[in-house]
This record gives structure tokens, C-alpha cells and sequence, in this order.
């Protein structure tokens, strides 16, 4: 970004009512952090557990050019508070209500990558009402699809949380009850045994002018099946990323492609990370997208931009200036 005469206010969103609440915390102190205090004057704004802003919503547009969101889950990045945004007229980074709404549920955002010609995982969605009223159903519909072992994660969320494996049905049964106590819908589908994948997107401000950063592979501790909330965000024992991915070139374009495809199939506007799993089949499973992928020390879509010869600083300010190009 060229030197500016006026630097640009940008207010830090993070926090907020959702699961993710402590990590939205830390994704909004490390963007605080690293901000170029040569062209802007950040301001960190933490929503409570509760939802309530320290200032007025509306009070937030005298004293901000643009909102960076770095608040994670339902409420930040499930359109909710884009939606406020744009009522208030206050420019905001990734994207806009609708595709955060998409990016949020995977049942649906699923949907959308099939259309695109992207492969997914065999997908079953359940409600809360459904699991009351028929739950011995249920689980002879799940067996019949396909055979254990499964996974069972809500249809909205993130970081993981709430994401489980079963291997036997009685087993099954009790994490999908469990699960229930706590979301209204979620997913069954099969666990792909294979390579976990995750690569970055970034754009100019349209999802048409989208641009694949480099993949990282995601290799969990030994006594993990997968990359679950722990392994995510502890910083000893926890997951490792390897940055580039390492694979065969074909393989390495077909996952900055497959990450594009997610990005442009919900309308995705910014930044955007795209979990998948190469599996042992060959072929690459899109599992979800994310729309506000964590900024936190851990965070892979910083360690993705970093793989490409991105500097967080750098990464930072692309997003801010996809804002301004829109």
C-alpha cells in the first residue's frame, strides 16, 4: 500500500457471544499487534460473552474507516453482525451477510461446492426435533448410508468443537445426543481416512479476482483422529503444519483450485481458508470453508500466506486494501 497522508482507522472486532469467544480475543490482539502503524491507527473493540459492544454500534461509524472482523463463530462470522455493518454503512473485511451465512453452514455451503464440481463427503443432516421423535430411525439411516467409523459435528460452528468420531452405533447414539444438548442440527457423514489439507484465499475485493495462497498439510499427534480443538490451538503437543504441503505438483494445483472453486461457489469476498482431506482414495473431499480463519500465533491462514512468501503485516494489509478496491 502506498503512503498515505491520512491514515486509515480501523476499529478490531473480536470476541463476541460465540464458542470461539477466547480465540476471537486472541485473533483481535495479534491483527491489534501487527497492524502498520504507518498507514493505520488501529483500535481493538471486544464484544462480551454476551454480545454487548463496549460503545454503541452506531457510535463505532464516527471513529472507524473500515471494521477489521477477527471475531470467529456464530454471531461474527455467521452474518449477524455484517448484516449490522451494513445497516450502520461501515465498510467491514471478508465477506459480505449472505456468503457469511453460507460459509457458516456446511450443509449448505456443501451443496454449493458439489454444484461446482467439487468433491464432498457423503452428508447426512439432522435436526434436534428429528433426533426426539425418531432416533432408533436415525441410526439404522446413518448405518445404511455407510459403515462406521463416522463423524458427527454440528452443522454450524467451528475450530472444531463439538466435532466427534464414532466407531461403534451405541457409541454413536450417545455423542449425537450429546451433541444435540448443545446445537439444533447437525452432520453425519463417513471418516475419510487420508491427509488433511488447508489452503488460503485471498482476493482483490471479488470473488472473480480470487487467488490461491499455498496448501498446508495438517499431521495430528498419534493419539488424535483428527485435527480436533485441542490439536488446533495447543501450542505443545498439539498439530503440526507444514508449510508447503508436501505432494506431487498435480496434487498441490488441484488443492489451490478446489480452495478457489469454495471460495467463488459462496460468494466469498477477502480472505478465506478451505479445510479438505486428500483422501487415500486419491481424491480431494472439500469439508468446509471458512470466512473468518483464525489470527491467532497457531492460525493456519497467516502460516498459508507465510508458505506463499507473505508476511503477516503484508496479509493484514491485502485484506484491508480488498476492502478499499471493492
Amino acid at each position: 500500500m502506498n503512503k498515505m497522508d491520512k491514515k486509515l482507522k480501523i476499529s478490531i472486532l473480536s470476541g463476541g457471544p460465540s464458542s470461539e469467544h477466547a480465540v476471537s480475543l486472541n485473533s483481535g490482539k495479534e491483527v491489534f499487534a501487527n497492524l502498520d502503524r504507518n498507514y493505520y491507527e488501529p483500535k481493538l473493540i471486544i464484544i462480551d460473552k454476551s454480545g454487548e459492544w463496549p460503545l454503541a454500534p452506531e457510535d463505532l461509524r464516527e471513529k472507524t474507516n473500515i471494521a477489521f472482523l477477527a471475531a470467529h463463530g456464530q454471531y461474527g462470522e455467521d452474518g449477524t453482525i455484517q448484516s449490522e455493518l451494513d445497516l450502520l454503512n461501515i465498510p467491514y473485511t471478508g465477506s459480505a451477510a449472505e456468503a457469511s451465512a453460507l460459509g457458516m453452514n456446511k450443509y449448505f455451503s456443501g451443496l454449493l461446492f458439489k454444484r461446482s464440481g467439487l468433491e464432498i463427503p457423503r452428508t447426512l443432516l439432522f435436526s434436534k426435533s428429528e433426533w426426539r421423535h425418531d432416533l432408533v430411525g436415525i441410526i439404522k439411516k446413518i448405518i445404511w448410508h455407510f459403515p462406521a467409523p463416522w463423524i458427527i459435528k454440528p452443522n454450524r460452528g467451528g475450530s472444531s468443537i463439538g466435532v466427534g468420531v464414532s466407531a461403534r452405533s451405541e457409541q454413536l447414539a450417545i455423542n449425537i445426543a450429546d451433541l444435540f444438548l448443545v446445537v439444533d442440527e447437525i452432520l453425519v457423514q463417513p471418516f475419510i481416512k487420508g491427509r488433511e489439507i488447508t489452503c488460503g484465499v485471498l482476493d482483490h475485493g471479488t470473488a472473480s479476482s480470487a487467488y490461491p495462497l499455498a496448501p498446508l498439510e495438517i499431521v495430528v499427534p498419534e493419539d488424535k483422529a483428527f485435527d480436533d480443538y485441542y490439536s488446533k490451538y495447543s501450542e505443545v503437543g498439539g498439530s503440526l503444519a507444514l508449510a508447503p504441503a508436501r505432494m506431487s505438483n498435480f496434487l498441490f494445483e488441484g488443492i489451490r483450485q478446489a480452495a478457489v472453486k469454495a471460495h467463488q461457489a459462496i460468494g466469498a469476498r477477502g480472505m478465506s481458508r478451505t479445510d479438505m482431506i486428500v483422501g487415500n482414495d486419491g481424491k480431494i473431499y472439500v469439508l468446509e470453508i471458512n470466512t473468518i480463519p483464525g489470527f491467532t500465533r497457531t492460525s493456519l491462514l497467516p502460516k498459508s500466506a507465510g508458505a506463499h512468501g507473505i508476511e503477516f503485516s503484508e496479509l493484514l494489509d491485502r485484506i484491508i486494501k480488498s476492502v478499499v478496491n471493492k
